[in-house]
């Protein structure tokens, strides 16, 4: 408990501290139709209240922005990336672009497996993709696929827990890679 208070503190001063630019630490890649006004929502303003600086395009982004650039800035400068795979994820072009970027990127995922099973993320040729698109977007699911994620049943399970556990691990990840970072900087 010690280190996780005094990792927010650390993080609340550089947050302070670099206001101006405002890093992105967590890229939440989810598909708004299924989990915008539940889990991505109450997952960003939990982040957010810790003051871990979480992307959420509709938080984070006002017309006129660029798509591609803010969201591709985004992930290339997070630190980690919350993946919320849901029925419909897979319909959608940027959140299989997202994902990919993610994985291609080396970036650490968390998946959370919302109302839908691993062994039900494909990637479907619907003729609107470059072929190159899908095989990246294959790789990449078959990457989360095979992640250790967090699994919620909509139906049956209790927001709150879910969007606990996965900042738990958020924070727990982000710890993790300080003290590597920490580590290097001895060596």
């Amino acid at each position: 408990m010690h280190r996780t208070s005094q990792f927010l503190r650390q993080y609340h001063q550089t947050r302070v501290a670099n206001r101006a630019t405002k890093p992105c630490h967590v890229f939440i890649n989810h598909r708004g139709i299924d989990t915008k006004r539940t889990v991505a929502t109450l997952l960003y303003d939990h982040l957010y209240r810790l003051n871990l600086h979480p992307f959420l395009d509709s938080k984070n982004m006002k017309p006129g922005d660029k798509l591609f650039d803010n969201i591709n800035g985004a992930i290339r400068k997070c630190k980690v990336g919350v993946a919320v795979f849901s029925p419909r994820y897979c319909e959608s072009y940027f959140c299989l672009h997202e994902l990919a970027l993610m994985m291609e990127s080396r970036k650490k995922v968390i998946p959370i497996f919302c109302d839908v099973k691993p062994s039900q993320l494909r990637a479907v040729d619907s003729g609107k993709c470059a072929t190159e698109d899908i095989r990246r977007f294959s790789w990449a699911l078959e990457e989360a696929k095979y992640t250790v994620g967090l699994t919620f049943d909509s139906l049956k399970g209790n927001w709150s827990d879910v969007v606990t556990s996965a900042t738990d691990n958020v924070i727990q990840t982000l710890i993790e890679m300080e003290g590597k970072k920490q580590m290097q900087l001895f060596h």
